[in-house]
């Protein structure tokens, strides 16, 4: 039979054996043999609850309990069935009643109330309390240590294997104390059957000897009460080793090493407690009386022991870090380590915890991981993980979303409420806002009217989502800063993998990463996804051969990409346009000027200011119908047009006339025309 098998196997055949015993008679040897292996197996859970390193490695323990006090009283049921009809219940048994104890039936009985009192009153109580403590204190820590596994899971520092093995091993924190809680009911209990057992078999030794066999009363009572003493004794030494193992179980903290190798360290762990025990030990052969040879013996041992406990050392102990720190607070390593700002960063004030603890309801943080893989998806690139923290500066209800440790948006999510979006809601209580990504008119009501604002024809969003949304907005409009060094290395890394000539011919060989990384920013800021490296790669590549100018590199990657820039924008199977009147355009063209930042458009500030003026006025318009316009011109002024445009009207998409697509029809909407003097000359 396999090993596997044999283990499935095993208990529940030891416990269906265990229900025979209780009705079926055993032969003395048998018994012999069970008795002794019920104190070995006791034994080896005393032996095995010593050397584990934290109480979980023996989480079977309380189902361990249950089948040895089962067995335990299996065994005091056949032991007494055969003391009432024999007389005799085996070599061991006897062996107890009569050596052990000196055949006195005074002295058996002490004993057995001594170790009685041990387990009962001293170890099992305590053992029992801290089993109590221990499930009510790692129940109310739950949720707590839920909110830390989910912080280290969205900060980075543990990946989501990391977050499910830790979650398991909470939720097996708290099913195995309040097991032991449970557990320890049943060694209390055993001793009280204990009890019950002996007092039977006396009472029922002296009947049957007497009244059935016609024995004298003293030889009666120096059979049976000699067999019944011996019996709670064989039951109370596996109880007793039991009981200690629960106690140390319960008692156990999570160390490195064992139970035992854990005491003999920290108690030897400092030289002068040793010392002062020996001498202390020397000081008590002063008093007359005492023997003098004991206490010298057991002096000079605390003082050889601590002769060998070597001094820790603070630089071992604290660390070389802690060390320096100590000896100079202004060590490099601290000031880099204190000076790290995380790239995205999420506030929330302290009204607003609820969002995030998992007992109440909050999935904010989740939402949080599902946006980092919906953006990841969207935009082509690996978001930093969002560094959740509460801030007891922020005022009641508010978020704040940073980047680089310097706050860019924030927003308000009051307890209680939802964010109902639309026109009708004047009839509705609440606190009238903005929404925070669109600016559309919206107003916080109580959350027991999301089904009336609803039927109302609002739209109803609850706060974790507005925040999620909110973070997903600055996300998208701040990628391209989001897009380190690293992240252009990783994303080279993963193209290299199914396409490694596009990534041998465009790096180092044409361009360095800091150059890869410039136009990846310069798409990102334009809202242009990088999903498709592969072509972007080659384009910037074959690109680079004749020119490294940034603009040039951007506008190769973006005229490959071509149906992609357009397919945001096609509404009702055309892409809405504005154009620039041909005057106008060539006017900007002959204005063009080439700077170490770029291509830029030099125009009298009148005319650029006019612009700006009629194309916000355009797109507004074709906004208000629900229809999110592009700016289109030609190729050479395409890259200077969105430089004069970015702070004033970054929203507007600009595109060239040779990025239009195909696939998708061309519906002007307006055209931007100069100055009427300018025009007509």
């Amino acid at each position: 039979m396999p090993v596997k098998q044999l283990n499935q196997l095993a208990v529940p055949i030891g416990i269906v054996f265990i229900v025979v015993m209780l009705v079926v008679p055993l032969p003395p040897v048998v018994l012999d043999l069970l008795i002794a292996l019920n104190i070995t197996i006791a034994l080896l859970v005393l032996l095995t609850a010593m050397f584990v390193r934290r109480p979980l490695d023996f989480a079977a323990f309380p189902a361990v309990i249950l089948v040895m006090t089962l067995f335990r009283l299996a065994l005091n049921v056949s032991a007494t069935r055969l003391v009432l009809l024999d007389g005799y219940a085996g070599k061991v048994i006897d062996t107890f009643g009569h050596f052990v104890v000196g055949g006195s039936l005074i002295v058996g009985l002490i004993i057995f109330v001594i170790l009685l009192v041990i387990q009962f009153v001293v170890i099992t109580n305590g053992a029992g309390r801290v089993a109590e403590v221990g499930a009510r204190f790692t129940l109310d820590a739950m949720p707590g240590k839920q909110m830390a596994i989910d912080a280290d899971l969205n900060s980075g520092l543990i990946d989501e294997e990391e977050a499910r093995r830790r979650r398991a091993e909470v939720h097996a924190e708290a099913d195995f104390y309040g097991a032991m809680d449970g557990a320890s009911k049943f060694v209390k209990g055993d001793a009280i059957a204990a009890i019950v057992i002996t007092l039977i078999n006396l009472l029922g030794g002296f009947g049957v000897g007497v009244a059935q066999l016609g024995m004298p009363m003293d030889e009666a009572v120096q059979t049976y009460s000699l067999l019944s003493v011996g019996d709670g004794l064989v039951s109370q030494i596996p109880a007793l080793l039991l009981s200690v193992a629960t106690g140390l179980i319960v008692t156990r903290n999570t160390g490195d090493e064992d139970m035992g190798s854990d005491i003999m360290k920290q108690i030897g762990a400092n030289r002068m407690p040793l010392r002062i025990a020996g001498f202390a030990a020397f000081g008590l052969c002063l008093i007359p009386g005492l023997p003098k040879i004991p206490f010298l013996l057991a002096g000079g041992a605390m003082l050889l022991a601590s002769s060998r406990v070597v001094d820790p050392d603070p630089e071992t102990e604290a660390g070389p870090l802690a060390v320096e720190a100590a000896a100079n607070p202004d060590a490099p390593e601290l000031i880099a380590a204190e000076i790290q700002v995380d790239p995205l960063g999420l506030e929330l004030s302290a009204d607003l915890i609820d969002l995030v603890d998992t007992a109440s309801g909050g999935d904010l943080l989740d939402r949080v991981k599902a946006l980092r893989r919906k953006v990841a998806g969207d935009i082509g690139i690996v978001v930093p993980p969002v560094r959740t923290r509460d801030n007891l500066e922020l005022p009641p209800s508010t978020y704040a979303i940073s980047l680089f440790g310097v706050e860019v948006a924030r927003g308000e999510a009051p307890p209680g409420t939802v964010l109902a979006i639309g026109e009708m809601l004047g009839s509705l209580p609440g606190q009238p806002t903005r929404e925070p990504v669109f600016g559309l008119d919206a107003k916080w009501i109580p959350a027991n009217l999301r089904h009336q604002a609803e039927i109302s024809g609002a739209t109803v969003v609850d706060r974790a989502s507005v925040i999620t949304t909110h973070l997903a907005e600055v996300v998208t409009t701040h990628a391209g800063r989001l897009l380190g060094r690293e992240d252009v290395r990783l994303l080279t890394d993963v193209v290299k993998r199914t396409h490694p000539i596009v990534i041998e011919e465009l790096t180092p060989a044409q361009l360095t990463l800091g150059e890869v990384q410039r136009v990846l920013q310069a798409l990102l800021d334009e809202s242009v996804p990088v999903r498709d490296l592969v072509r972007i790669f080659e384009a910037i590549s074959l690109r680079a051969q004749t020119s490294k100018d940034p603009d040039a590199l951007v506008d190769a990657a973006r005229a490959t990409l071509g149906p992609a820039l357009v397919a945001p924008y096609v509404h009702d199977g055309a892409v809405h346009v504005i154009s620039i009147d041909p005057l106008l355009e060539q006017r900007m063209l002959e204005a063009l000027r080439i700077t170490d930042q770029g291509a830029v458009i030099a125009l009298d500030p009148a005319l650029g200011q006019h612009v700006l003026s009629d194309v916000a006025r355009l797109a507004m318009e074709v906004e208000n119908q629900g229809i999110r316009p592009v700016l289109v011109c030609s190729p050479q002024i395409r890259t200077g047009v969105r430089r004069m445009l970015a702070g004033t009207l970054d929203r507007l998409p600009v595109l060239a006339y040779n990025e239009l697509s195909t696939t998708a029809g061309v519906r002007s909407v307006g055209v931007v025309a100069g100055t009427p003097t300018l025009t007509s000359s």
